[in-house]
Parts: structure tokens; C-alpha cells; sequence
């Protein structure tokens, strides 16, 4: 029987083919939704959900049923399991006539509505509704994986936006947040997070966003990142300085260690790097020796001529050289300490 049902299934969809204009009060599919035809001529009036009414050509529409359908409200029927209608079709091809009556047990409107949200979901059935078959186990099992994955995804972005909305954030939000993070230091020009809440796509709106929910404090500074200096001091291997005094001192540097030396500066520098002597009727300045430690053309000469100065922000400093190295070059940081010494 089967290949005569297939055979007469294939003659009713050729002449569906040629079928210019379905029934009045028969249910079709229009744009994936449900529409009741209301009367039929050159082109097709038909009532969407809402009762709404509009006019489309019989190509628009696919026939599902011929009806009557009373109503559109009370066409959905209560969800069902298409595991056993699938297992029951497996290797043969069906209708959606057919597939209504396994899933419901039944043929009315809502069971036709109900098969052919089913096969155009494309889970479990693929083909036309002339000519449908249950798809492989293998591919429902990956497709059930990806919309599942899906759909993780989806939940996790909607509790973002509202966590974000409410001016707040998870730590496992921090990851999400790394594009906002970009635009805010400039390092980004879009942002899907800023675009989804409303905000321009600005390095101030996503700075403003970044401190209103506690990602940033209100006194994070964005600047030195926005124009691309170094963040972290440098760090480089600091050589040890070799005595300055004694026998074992580099020879030709004048002993002056019998002079007070005053520097001004705040209290509390960690690399002061000029003072003044007076001795009698000469002025003594004196400055930081940085070539002691820092030769030229090495590392840290290139690294500090890279740097250019040390970055004085006003929540902290960022050396052009390794802290290390300003410890035993900054004057009086140290009980001896090198210098260029110019008497005037």
C-alpha cells in the first residue's frame, strides 16, 4: 500500500500546484503565521491574528486545511512530544494531513496548525507539507544541542542587560564587559552591550556605564590608556651600583660627601633627582647620575627613551625606569649617592 500512497500523495501535490485559490474559511499559512481565508478571488482576503484583514495573492498563502475555521484565538492546541509520530514515520515519507493525525489524533484546523509549526520548525520533520519526512537522529541530536546553546547564550545576555539596568554586576559578568572596557579606553570603536542599553557607542558612554555599576571607581582614570602610554612601570634587570667611595671606588669622581645638600621637593619623593650645596662663595648643583647604571644604547636607555619621562598621574606614578634603579640613583636615597656636580 505504501507505494500506491506515496504515488497518489505526489499526483495531489501536482494538482495543489495548479490550485489558484484556496477555499473560503480554510486556515493558510501567511509569513509563518496563521491567517482564515475570508473570501477568495484575483487576490485573497485573509484575517490575521488580532482580525486584522489584508489582501495578498494566493502565492503569498499556503494552504494547511479547508476549514471551517470559526477562529484564529482557539486554533493552538496543547504542546505534544513528536518523538512517537517520529518514530512512526521513520523511513517513509508522509503529508501533513497525516502527520496531524499522529501527533493529535485528529485532522481538524488546530491539529494542521499545530503539524505545520512542527515541520517548519525543522527539528524533527523536513520536506513540504505534501511531501515531508522525519529527519536523522544524528542531525536532530545536533540541532537540539545547538538551540539548546543557543539558548543558553540568550538567557545569559538578557540577565546581563537587566543586571546592567539595575547598576550592577556579576564577576562573571567581567568578561562580557571587556568590550565596553575597550571603547572606554579607546581602544574599541563599537560596543553591543552600549548599542543594546541605548548608549552611544562613546569612549564617555561606556566609561559612564563602566563606573555606574561599580566596574570602574567613580577616580579611575581612562586618559593615560586612551592615548596608548605604558601602564606598568618598566621592568627590566637593575645592574648593582659599584662604591662610590673607599678603595674600591670608580676613580675620578670628586668626594663632596662633606657638603649638605637640599633638595626641594614634596614630602614623601621617591626620586629626587636635583639639590643645591653652598660651600663658602660657591654654589654646588647637583644632579641624578642616571648614566652610572643606565649605559647608552642599552635596554634601559632605549626602554627610557621610549618613555620619554616618568608619568605623574594624580593617583600614582609611571616610571620610565625600574623603581630599583631611581632607589640607588635618587639623591639621598641612599647614604652615598652619584651625581654631576656643577660648582658655580
Amino acid at each position: 500500500m505504501r507505494p500506491y500512497f506515496n504515488l497518489t500523495r505526489r499526483v495531489a501535490h501536482l494538482l495543489s500546484r495548479y490550485q489558484l485559490t484556496p477555499a473560503t474559511g480554510s486556515l493558510v499559512a501567511y509569513k509563518s503565521r496563521p491567517a482564515r481565508v475570508v473570501s477568495a478571488a484575483d487576490k485573497i482576503e485573509i484575517e490575521i491574528e488580532g482580525g486584522q484583514t489584508k489582501r495578498v495573492r494566493p502565492k503569498d498563502v499556503l494552504p494547511l486545511h479547508p476549514g471551517p475555521v470559526a477562529s484564529l484565538n482557539a486554533l493552538r492546541l496543547p504542546e505534544v512530544d513528536p518523538q512517537e509520530a517520529w518514530e512512526l514515520l521513520e523511513g517513509a515519507e508522509s503529508d501533513l494531513k497525516e502527520l496531524a493525525e499522529l501527533l493529535y489524533g485528529e485532522h481538524s484546523p488546530g491539529a494542521a496548525w499545530g503539524a505545520w509549526e512542527r515541520l517548519s520548525d525543522g527539528l524533527w520533520f523536513e520536506g513540504t507539507t505534501d511531501a515531508l519526512r522525519p529527519r536523522a537522529a544524528e542531525l536532530i541530536a545536533r540541532d537540539r544541542a545547538e538551540r539548546d546553546a543557543k539558548a543558553k547564550a540568550e538567557q545569559a545576555w538578557s540577565g546581563l542587560l537587566e543586571r546592567l539596568r539595575e547598576g550592577r554586576f556579576e564577576p562573571e559578568d567581567r568578561e562580557s564587559l571587556v568590550e565596553v572596557e575597550r571603547l572606554a579606553c579607546g581602544q574599541g570603536a563599537h560596543s553591543r552591550i552600549l548599542k543594546a542599553l541605548g548608549y552611544e557607542e562613546t569612549p564617555v558612554s561606556a566609561y559612564r556605564l563602566l563606573v555606574s555599576v561599580g566596574f570602574w571607581d567613580a577616580a579611575h582614570n581612562p586618559y593615560p590608556a586612551r592615548v596608548g602610554v605604558p601602564l606598568q612601570d618598566a621592568d627590566l634587570p637593575v645592574p648593582a651600583l659599584q662604591p662610590l667611595t673607599g678603595p674600591d671606588a670608580e676613580a675620578g669622581r670628586l668626594d663632596l660627601t662633606h657638603l649638605q645638600a637640599f633638595a626641594i621637593d614634596d614630602e614623601g619623593n621617591q626620586d629626587p633627582d636635583d639639590a643645591i650645596s653652598i660651600d663658602g662663595e660657591r654654589i654646588w648643583v647637583h644632579v641624578a647620575d642616571v648614566a652610572e647604571l643606565v649605559g647608552l644604547e642599552s635596554e634601559l636607555e632605549r626602554e627610557a627613551r621610549a618613555r620619554g619621562a616618568n608619568l605623574y598621574l594624580p593617583e600614582r606614578t609611571i616610571h620610565m625606569l625600574p623603581p630599583p634603579l631611581t632607589h640607588q640613583l635618587g639623591l639621598g636615597l641612599l647614604e652615598v649617592s652619584p651625581a654631576l656636580s656643577f660648582g658655580i
